[in-house]
Order: structure tokens, then sequence, then C-alpha cells
């Protein structure tokens, strides 16, 4: 029981993770824990978008797990150019050592999950992949711009970025997202 509750409590840890997108209406920056809900709350909505069938309780389970290991790493600002396959690394040791905090009959499962959404191979993987790339953005178009602007996020960068995965993992999603971004390109919501 010891070790569960000392995960559940280091979990915690990911509430004080900062984000570079803030919620609507308010003057903070998200934290990764919310990103997490959230995002899964919006693949739960879109599941009959998914190029295939998938299992929307294992796709929850994926995004639930996806960024523990920020926890010790800190958030990468999604348009980050470079440096991915160190950041990765380094995020594999943070899950290895907060699920190492459980017994390891549930440590393994939670471990794999985290490696499956990396390796982004599965159906549910491709589909909570799209979901996961595609809530910063779906937020920085209803907040005019707000973190591109801050970050100096470019047009071309965005769309290097989301469209393989959200395209591969919810087709119907990426129509719906180019269009509105070309949209917030016209109307000068990116940075230069």
């Amino acid at each position: 029981m010891q070790q569960i509750i000392d995960f559940i409590l280091e979990l915690d840890k990911l509430k004080g993770v900062t984000r570079k997108t803030r919620p609507l209406g308010l003057s903070r920056y998200e934290n990764s824990a919310e990103h997490s809900w959230q995002i899964a709350l919006l693949a739960w909505s879109l599941v009959e978008y998914a190029i295939e069938p998938v299992d929307i309780h294992h796709v929850i389970k994926l995004l639930l797990v996806h960024d523990i290991g920020e926890i010790d790493t800190g958030d990468t600002i999604v348009y980050a150019e470079g440096g991915w396959a160190e950041r990765k690394a380094e995020e594999l040791k943070a899950v290895q050592r907060i699920f190492g905090l459980l017994p390891s009959h549930q440590a393994e499962p939670l471990l794999a999950l985290w490696q499956e959404f990396e390796a982004g191979e599965t159906p549910e993987a491709k589909f909570a992949n799209a979901a996961d790339r595609a809530m910063p953005c779906l937020l920085n178009l209803a907040n005019n711009g707000q973190s591109w602007r801050e970050n100096g996020i470019r047009y071309e960068q965005v769309i290097n970025r989301l469209s393989a995965p959200i395209s591969e993992g919810c087709p119907a999603l990426w129509v719906y997202m180019k269009e509105k971004l070309d949209a917030a390109r016209e109307q000068g919501l990116f940075g230069a």
C-alpha cells in the first residue's frame, strides 16, 4: 500500500510542471496534469474520428502516463526544433524512476504504456499522439495565438510538428485544424 501511495503523491508533482499555453480566460499557464486530463477527454470525444477503430480505454491510459517523465525533466514546447532524442532519453530515465516507486507487477505495465505512446506505432498510440499534438494548437487558436506569439513560433513550425501525427491518428481533426491554422496565419497569430 505504501508504495502505491508514494507513487500517487509523486504524481502530484505533475501539477507543478508549467507549460507554455494558458488555459482559456486565465492569465496563468496550464500545467502538465491539466494537459493530460484535457487530452484524455479530447480523445474520448473524438474516438469516432480515429483513422481505425481503437480501444478508447487503452488510449486514455496512454494519455494519462505520457507526460509523467516531465516531473523530472520539465515540459518542452512541442514546436521546439532539435534535441528530441536527448529529451526522450531523459524522460525515459524519469519514468523508470517514477514507475519504479511501484511494485514491479504494476510498474512494468505503466512503463510499457509510456513506451507504446512514444513509439507511436499502434492504432491507439497514433490516436493518442494526435490528441496530444492537437490540444496545445487548439488552445492557441482559441487564445489568438498566445503561445505562438510569446515564443516566436512560426506557422511552418506548427505545420511541421503537427501534420503527420494528427493526420495519421485522426485525419478529420487534421482537416479541421489545417483550415483553422491557415486562417490564423492570415490573421497574423504566429510569431516572427
